[in-house]
């Protein structure tokens, strides 16, 4: 005799069922790589079967993925267009790999481009530009192309990168150019010291960027604020090797974007040429840096700890005798330690026809082999807060 269903039990089991039907009617397209004919072999070209991929999430009316399995894609130029009609989710748990011939990305100034794209979320993986042969022809002065950018957002919104380790790009890593609400969240960034203008993010007319956590090590800048930079957080960074972190160079233009709102905070700078820094060409301009506070910040052996330079102007081209227009105020250095591997551990450097103003230096201990370091200050105004080691030179 067959028992009787108690009826919690049926009441569970019918829960279950309208539970799945719903979620199986709402779950995200995917549209996997190799379904479009992508290769994980490292020497097909993937390239096509990328872009179908893309084409296809980004008409779809749901939430959609692009989803990139285990394994080494060989890619050239990616240009991802939107706008989208959904958010866009673009997953990596393989390695993407650039042809050989640097020739092949170098032209375009971009490798891996998403533009006018509205809620973007790219996660994982890792993205390699095979850089060397690129660097080696900019040092020998050959004929070279202008080199390309790693992975760039354009005219985007709603920005979501993470997990992701970028390789040897030819030039900039990471940039994020005319773009809002970025979030960029534990990623790897590594070139040798000595490849050139290989900056790890590169931030310019975008408002609204969060950098958070990561390590950074390249021949340049581990993170450029460029022109147009607001809003900007950048916290949790291990940078080094690389220049630091850079507001600037700014003053190329007369007519130019400023910088402000920025703060930069618990991070950590090992044996960089810089450690923060804003740098200005000593040329006419209209720019400005404003509200600016780099705190709790530690240098581990530093050529240049802390650094306004507002004469920069390498090999003397295009504005010896001139004076920097771009002006700076509001900027606080709190909370910095470690040691300088230069005498001069704090060099303030401003514009002698616009002097810097509401400079705050507070609780500072900067050290130059065991002993206190020394600091250079010129066409700056300000207040000391604490103990500030090297000595004030306000």
């Amino acid at each position: 005799m067959a028992k009787n269903i108690s009826f919690p039990l049926v009441i569970i089991l019918l829960f279950s069922i309208v539970f799945f039907l719903i979620n199986s009617s709402n779950a995200m397209p995917s549209f996997n790589v190799q379904r479009y004919g992508a290769r994980g072999d490292g020497r097909t070209d993937a390239t096509k079967s990328f872009l179908t991929a893309w084409s296809l999430a980004c008409r779809s009316r749901a939430r959609a993925m692009v989803y990139v399995p285990r394994g080494t894609y060989l890619v050239t130029n990616l240009v991802f267009w939107g706008p989208c009609r959904s958010h866009i989710t673009f997953k990596i748990d393989g390695t993407l790999v650039a042809p050989a011939n640097y020739w092949s990305i170098g032209n375009s100034g971009y490798w891996i481009l998403f533009a006018k794209v509205n809620r973007i979320s790219v996660s994982g993986g890792t993205i390699d530009a095979r850089g060397s042969g690129y660097w080696s022809c900019r040092k020998k002065g050959g004929h070279c192309p202008q080199g390309a950018r790693s992975i760039s957002f354009s005219w985007c919104k709603n920005v979501r990168l993470s997990g992701l380790t970028s390789l040897n790009s030819q030039n900039m890593h990471v940039t994020v150019h005319h773009s809002s609400n970025v979030r960029i969240q534990n990623i790897r960034i590594r070139a040798p010291s000595g490849s050139p203008n290989t900056d790890g993010i590169h931030v310019q007319s975008s408002s609204g960027v969060t950098i958070s956590g990561g390590t950074i090590a390249t021949g340049d800048d581990c993170i450029a604020l460029s022109q147009g930079s607001r809003n900007i957080w950048i916290e949790r960074v291990n940078c080094g090797p690389g220049h630091g972190i850079s507001i600037g160079s700014l003053g190329d233009y007369v007519n130019e974007e400023g910088v402000q709102n920025v703060t930069v905070t618990s991070s950590v700078f090992t044996k960089t040429q810089n450690g923060v820094r804003i740098k200005t060409w000593a040329r006419p301009s209209r720019g400005f840096v404003r509200n600016v506070v780099f705190r709790n910040l530690i240098m581990r052996n530093v050529d240049n700890p802390v650094i306004i330079d507002q004469n920069y102007c390498p090999n003397g081209r295009g504005c010896p005798r001139q004076s920097s227009g771009v002006k700076i105020s509001g900027v606080t250095f709190a909370n910095i330690k470690g040691t300088s591997t230069t005498p001069i551990a704090m060099k303030l450097d401003c514009s002698r026809s616009n002097h810097c103003t509401g400079i705050r230096l507070q609780d500072i201990k900067l050290t130059y082999m065991r002993r206190s370091s020394a600091s250079y200050c010129r066409n700056v105004h300000g207040r000391r807060y604490g103990v500030v080691i090297p000595r004030n030179c306000l």
